[in-house]
C-alpha cells in the first residue's frame, strides 16, 4: 500500500512543505511539495532527513520503551510505572523544597505546538512555577527580548516570501546557505532582481561571495559597527524624518549616544575600514525597501540584546517599516523554535507573549486553568547550573529537571559545568525520541513519538503556523509528549484528558488573542496562516508583515530608539589562549545529530570528530595541515577535531560545530550570558591550538571514545563501521 502524507520540513524555520512517501507502512522517500516558503524545492535535509524514523542505528538508538534508572542502570518498565513513578518523585520534591524547586523545558523540534502548550501548563498549573523554558534560550532570545523593547513584537516583520522583493538585503551575522538553505535561495532571487547585497561576517560566506559589499568584521564588535553605521546616516542626513517624527520615540537621545560612533573609531574596533562602513551605510539608507537578516551571529554574544535593538534602529532611523519586503528577520533556526515562544515555553510569557507579571492577564490565566499561579518569572535555562551547583541559599536551588526534547548535556555551553550538574540533581526526567548525552545522565526515560508519527501544528520562522501530519505507526511502546506530560499531570492530582491535538489547540487560541483567528480549519484550508490572526472568520488570513504603516505593538504605537556603549567579549584572547573561537552550523547536520546522524546519506557526509575552521596562515605557523587531528583547549575543557585550513576566516579566529560528541566544542564555550537574555556568549571564547606529533595514537583515540560513546547508548559497535 502506497501513499503521499502532506507534511511540514522538522528541521530549519524556513518551513518548508514536502510529501513524505509511504510505502507499506514505511517511509522511503521525500519529495517538495508547492510550499508558501520553499515552491517545489528541498534541501538535502528535506531530501533524506526522515530516515531516523526507520531507526538505523547508526549513531545511537531510538527509545521505545519507559525506563527508569534502579541500581544505577536504566530498566525498562511499563507506562503505568514510569508515570507513576515520575509524578511521585516530581511530587516529593515540590513538597520538600517547593515549586520553584522544579524547572523543565518545552521543544522547538518535532513535538509541535500543542505539546509545548501543555508542558508549559504543566509546569505552571501543576508544578506551579514559571520556571518553564526551551533552547530559543541559547539562540535568539535576544531577538525577543530586543524586538520586544523596540517594536512590541519579538519576530520577524516581514515574511520569507517577500525577502526575494527587497531592494537591498542587509545579512548580519547569518549564513543562510547553511542554516537555512531554501531562504538563501530567496536572498539569490533577490540578487537576480536587482537587489544589493550587504554580508556582515567575520568568515567569507555563501552570502558574502555573491555580495555587492562584504564587511569582513572582528568577532564581536557588532554593535561597534551598527552604531557607527547610524551615526553617518545621521550625520550625512540620510534619515527619515518624516518617519521618525510620527512613529519613533527617543530620537534625541539615541542621536547623542551615535555621535560617540564615527566610522574612524568603529574602525579599530570593527577591522573594517572606515571608507567601507560609510558606504554600506548610505547603501541601506538609500534603499528603497531594506530588510535586515540576522541570525546566531547577531544573538549568541553577551551583548546580543543591544546589537538587535541598534539593527531595529537602523530601520527605524530609515523609515523601513510598514510595508512588504522591509524590515527587520530575526531568521529563527529550528523547526519549532519560534513555535516554542508563541506557546509559553519561555519563563517570563503565557502562550501569545502574555506577560506572567500582570495581574490581569495572570487571573485570566487562573479562571481557565482553575489554579492559582506564581507571580514571578522564572528561571532561564542557562541558568541552571548556577542554581544547581553554585547557588548559596538552600531555598533557591534547582532540585529536578524535567527535560523534554532537549540535550542540555550536548547543546548548552561549559559542559562541564552542565554535566556536574544533571549529575548533582536529585531527579531528571527525559522525555524524548533517541538516547542522548542527556539521556545518559536521566533517572526516568519517556519515549516519545517523533515527527511523522504524530499530528500538529509548528510556526515557522516568519510567524507563519501549518500543519504537521501523521505518515506513519510508532515502533515501540511510545506515546504523543502531549499525551505523556497529560498523563504525569493526571498523576500528579491535576486531570488533563484532551482527545486530540485539535482540542490542545483550540485552548490555547481561547486564551490567546495574537493566534486567536489561526483554527485548524484555517490553516488545513490555507496550509499555512501568519500570525496575527485574531478573527476566527476566513476573511482574516493572517499578516504578512508587521507594523503596517509604521504603527508598532507598543501601546503608543511608536517604535523606540535603542543606543548604549559597546563592549567587548567576556572572554578574549590571552598569551595562553592566542585564539577566538565560534560556534557555526553545518548543513548536512542538525542540532545535537541524534536525527540527521541516524539518517543514513546525512550521516555519510561527515562523522566524529568534525572540524576546525582556521586560516591557512595558522595552520601553515602550526605546521598542521588537512584531516590532521588537532587538540583545542579552553579554560574550560580540551577537545580533538580535524584540520580544516581555509581561505574563508580570518587569522586568529577560529569555527567548530556544536554537535560532535567527542569533538564537542561546548567543552571549550564559556557561559558568559547577556544579561538582559541570559543567552550564552557562544560566538566568542579563547583558545588554544596544540599540534599532535602522534597521528596514530590520536586517531585510536577518537575511534575508541566514539565507540565508547556509541556503546554507553545501547549500539552494538562492529570495528568496520567507523569510517575514518
Amino acid at each position: 500500500m502506497k501513499k503521499k502524507v502532506l507534511t511540514t520540513c522538522p528541521y530549519c524555520g524556513s518551513g518548508c512543505q514536502l510529501y513524505l512517501n509511504v510505502e507499506d507502512g514505511k517511509i522511503v522517500s521525500a519529495t517538495p511539495a508547492d510550499g508558501r516558503t520553499n515552491q517545489e524545492t528541498l534541501c538535502l535535509k528535506g531530501h533524506y532527513g526522515w530516515d531516523y524514523l526507520n531507526d538505523p542505528q547508526i549513531l545511537t538508538k531510538r527509545l521505545t520503551k519507559p525506563q527508569i534508572r534502579k541500581n544505577g542502570k536504566l530498566e525498562d518498565v511499563e507506562w503505568d510505572e514510569a508515570i507513576s513513578y515520575t509524578a511521585q518523585r516530581l511530587s516529593e520534591i515540590k513538597t520538600k523544597y517547593g515549586s520553584d524547586s522544579i524547572i523543565g523545558t518545552g521543544c522547538a523540534r518535532g513535538s509541535g505546538n500543542e505539546a509545548n502548550y501543555v508542558m508549559q501548563k504543566f509546569m505552571r498549573a501543576v508544578i506551579g512555577t514559571n520556571n518553564v523554558d526551551h533552547c530559543a534560550r541559547v539562540c535568539h532570545a535576544p531577538s525577543v527580548s530586543g524586538l520586544a523593547y523596540s517594536l512590541g513584537s519579538g519576530a520577524m516583520s516581514l515574511s520569507i516570501p517577500e525577502i526575494e522583493d527587497a531592494k537591498l538585503l542587509l545579512i548580519f551575522g547569518y549564513n543562510p546557505a547553511e542554516s537555512h538553505p531554501i531562504v538563501a535561495r530567496r536572498i539569490i532571487k533577490a540578487k537576480q532582481k536587482g537587489a544589493k547585497i550587504i554580508v556582515v561576517d567575520p568568515r567569507i560566506t555563501e552570502s558574502a561571495r555573491i555580495a555587492d559589499l562584504h564587511l569582513q568584521i572582528k568577532g564581536g564588535s557588532n554593535l561597534a559597527l551598527v552604531q557607527a553605521m547610524a551615526n553617518v546616516i545621521i550625520l550625512e542626513g540620510l534619515v527619515d524624518h518624516p518617519f521618525i517624527e510620527d512613529h519613533t520615540s527617543g530620537y534625541e537621545e539615541y542621536k547623542k549616544q551615535i555621535e560617540k560612533y564615527p566610522p574612524e573609531y568603529a574602525q579599530s574596533i570593527c577591522h573594517i575600514p572606515a571608507d567601507t562602513i560609510r558606504q554600506a551605510a548610505r547603501q541601506y539608507a538609500k534603499a528603497d525597501s531594506a530588510a535586515i537578516l540576522w541570525g546566531m551571529g547577531v544573538t549568541q554574544f553577551g551583548q546580543a540584546v543591544d546589537v538587535v535593538k541598534g539593527l531595529a534602529s537602523l530601520a527605524l532611523l530609515t523609515g523601513n517599516f510598514g510595508g512588504p519586503s522591509m524590515g527587520v528577520g530575526p531568521v529563527r533556526g529550528q523547526n519549532n523554535v519560534q513555535g516554542g515562544c508563541d506557546m509559553g515555553a519561555l519563563p517570563n510569557c503565557y502562550p501569545g507573549y502574555q506577560d506572567v507579571t500582570d495581574d490581569i492577564i495572570r487571573e485570566k490565566f487562573e479562571k481557565a486553568w482553575g489554579v492559582r499561579l506564581s507571580k514571578k518569572n522564572g528561571i532561564p535555562l542557562t541558568q541552571v547550573p548556577q542554581y544547581v551547583l553554585h547557588e548559596k541559599d538552600e531555598k533557591k536551588k534547582i532540585r529536578a529537571y524535567y527535560i523534554f526534547g532537549e540535550d542540555p548535556g550536548q547543546s548548552d555551553p561549559d559542559l562541564n559545568d552542565m554535566r556536574k550538574a544533571l549529575d548533582a540533581l536529585e531527579f531528571v526526567v527525559v522525555q524524548d525520541i533517541y538516547m542522548n548525552k542527556t539521556g545518559l545522565k536521566a533517572d526516568v526515560i519517556l519515549p516519545a513519538t517523533a515527527w511523522g508519527e504524530h499530528e500538529g501544528v509548528c510556526t515557522c520562522a516568519d510567524r507563519g503556523f501549518q500543519r504537521i501530519r501523521k505518515a506513519v505507526e510508532p515502533k515501540g511502546d511510545l506515546k504523543p509528549d502531549w499525551e505523556i506530560i497529560s498523563l504525569v499531570s493526571t498523576a500528579m492530582g491535576y486531570p488533563m484528558s484532551y482527545k486530540n491535538t485539535k482540542e490542545i489547540w483550540d485552548e490555547m487560541r481561547s486564551l490567546s488573542p495574537l493566534f486567536f483567528g489561526a483554527t485548524y480549519e484555517k490553516i488545513e484550508k490555507m496550509g499555512g496562516v501568519l500570525w496575527p490572526c485574531k478573527d476566527e472568520s476566513m476573511a482574516d488570513k493572517g499578516t504578512m508583515y508587521l507594523h503596517k504603516d509604521g504603527v508598532f505593538a507598543h501601546l503608543d504605537g511608536k517604535g523606540k530608539f535603542f543606543a548604549t556603549e559597546w563592549r567587548a567579549p567576556g572572554e578574549i584572547e590571552s598569551k595562553e589562549y592566542p585564539f577566538s573561537l565560534s560556534t557555526v552550523r553545518e548543513v548536512g547536520h542538525y542540532s545535537v545529530r541524534t536525527m540527521t546522524g541516524n539518517c543514513r546519506t546525512l550521516s555519510n557526509l561527515e562523522d566524529e570528530p568534525g572540524w576546525i575552521q582556521m586560516s591557512l596562515f595558522d595552520c601553515e605557523k602550526l605546521k598542521v595541515k588537512e584531516g590532521d587531528l588537532i587538540r583545542v583547549s579552553s579554560k574550560r575543557g580540551t577537545t580533538i577535531t580535524r584540520v580544516k585550513p581555509t581561505e574563508r576566516v580570518k587569522a586568529g579566529a577560529t569555527y567548530m560545530t556544536y554537535q560532535w560528541w567527542v569533538g564537542a566544542c561546548n567543552d571549550l564555550t564559556v557561559p558568559y550570558l547577556d544579561p538582559v537574555s541570559n543567552t550564552p556568549e557562544s560566538k566568542y571564547c579563547a583558545i588554544k591550538l596544540e599540534k599532535i606529533d602522534d597521528q596514530v595514537w590520536a586517531e585510536k583515540y577518537i575511534r575508541e571514545s566514539y565507540q565508547n560513546i556509541r556503546r554507553d547508548m545501547g549500539i552494538d559497535i562492529v570495528e568496520k563501521e567507523y569510517r575514518l
